[in-house]
C-alpha cells in the first residue's frame, strides 16, 4: 500500500518510478545496519526509511530533471543500482538480530487493526492534505494535466518533478522499514517484482496513467482490491507465477480502460 501511494505520485505527473522495490530493500537494510550498529530502533527506522528513500527519491528526481529523460528510463537504471548497492553492503546475505522491540511493535494490532494499516492510513492523510489542501498538490496535478501550461503559468516543473520522485522514494523507505520489521530480518532481494503491485494499486484504483487525474484513497482502495484478489489466489492454491500473469493483465486492461475513456 505504501509503495503504491509513492507510485501515485510519479504516475500523477504522467511519469513512473520502476525503482521503488529497490529503494524498500535498501532502505530496509540500512535500518537493520543501524540497528545492529547500536543507533535506537526507531531513529534508524526514521534515517532507512525517510532520510535514505527520501534520498534515493532525490537521486531519481535530480536525474530526471537534468538528463531529461522520461522516468521510466531513469528509474530502470537506478533499479538497478539501487538492488547492487543493497546486495553489495549486505554481501547478499539476510541482515537479522536486530531489536525485538522493533519487530513486536510493528506486529501489534492495537484495537484488531495491525500496526502497518494504521501507518498507512496515517500517511495516506498526509498526502491526501496535500494533494487536497496545498498548493504544491495543485501545482502536481497541474504538472500531470500539461507539463508546458504548468510550465508557462509559472509553476516550477523541475522542483515538483522533484519533489514527486523524493516522495516516492520517502514511502518506498518506509515500506522497506515495515517489510524489515515483519520478517524480522533485512532481505537483499526484498521488494522484488513491488513496482508491478506498486503499479497496479494505482492504476487500478483510477489514477490516469497519462497524468493528471486520481486520489490518493483511490490508491488505498486499488491496494485492498490487490490484496483481496491475492489473498483470493492464495486461498485457491494459485502458484504466485500465475498471480503475475493476473497483475500484469489488470494493468493493461485498466490503462486501455483509461485510453477509451479519456477519449
Amino acid at each position: 500500500m505504501l509503495i503504491g501511494m509513492g507510485e501515485f505520485f510519479a504516475i500523477l505527473v504522467a511519469g513512473i518510478d520502476l525503482s521503488v522495490g529497490a529503494i524498500l530493500a535498501l532502505s530496509g537494510m540500512v535500518t537493520a545496519k543501524l540497528m545492529l550498529a547500536g543507533v535506537d530502533p526507531f531513529l534508524a527506522a526514521l534515517i532507512g526509511g525517510v532520510l535514505v528513500g527520501g534520498a534515493l527519491g532525490a537521486i531519481n528526481g535530480c536525474l530526471v530533471n537534468w538528463t531529461g529523460l522520461h522516468p521510466f528510463i531513469i528509474t530502470l537504471g537506478t533499479n538497478a543500482i539501487f538492488r547492487g548497492i543493497t546486495l553489495v553492503i549486505s554481501d547478499a546475505n539476510s541482515v537479522y538480530g536486530f531489536s525485538f522491540g522493533f519487530v513486536n511493535f510493528f506486529a501489534a494490532t492495537p484495537l484488531g487493526i495491525p500496526v502497518p494499516v494504521i501507518f498507512s492510513l496515517i500517511v495516506a492523510v498526509i498526502l491526501w492534505f496535500l494533494t487536497t489542501r496545498m498548493r504544491v498538490g495543485r501545482n502536481i496535478y497541474a504538472l500531470g494535466g500539461n507539463k508546458n501550461s504548468a510550465f508557462y503559468s509559472g509553476i516550477d516543473v523541475k522542483f515538483h518533478m522533484l519533489l514527486v520522485f523524493i516522495i516516492s522514494g520517502v514511502c518506498a523507505g518506509l515500506a522497506g522499514v515495515v517489510s524489515t520489521a515483519r520478517l524480522g530480518a533485512a532481505e537483499p532481494l526484498a521488494g522484488m517484482g513491488f513496482e508491478t503491485y506498486a503499479i497496479a494499486s494505482a492504476i487500478i484504483g483510477g489514477t490516469s496513467f497519462f497524468g493528471g487525474k486520481g486520489r490518493i484513497f483511490s490508491v488505498v482502495i486499488g491496494g485492498l482490491i490487490i490484496g483481496t484478489i491475492n489473498n483470493g489466489l492464495n486461498i485457491l492454491q494459485v502458484q504466485t507465477y500465475y498471480q503475475l500473469v493476473v497483475m500484469g493483465g489488470l494493468i493493461i486492461a485498466a490503462v486501455a480502460l483509461d485510453r477509451l475513456i479519456s477519449k
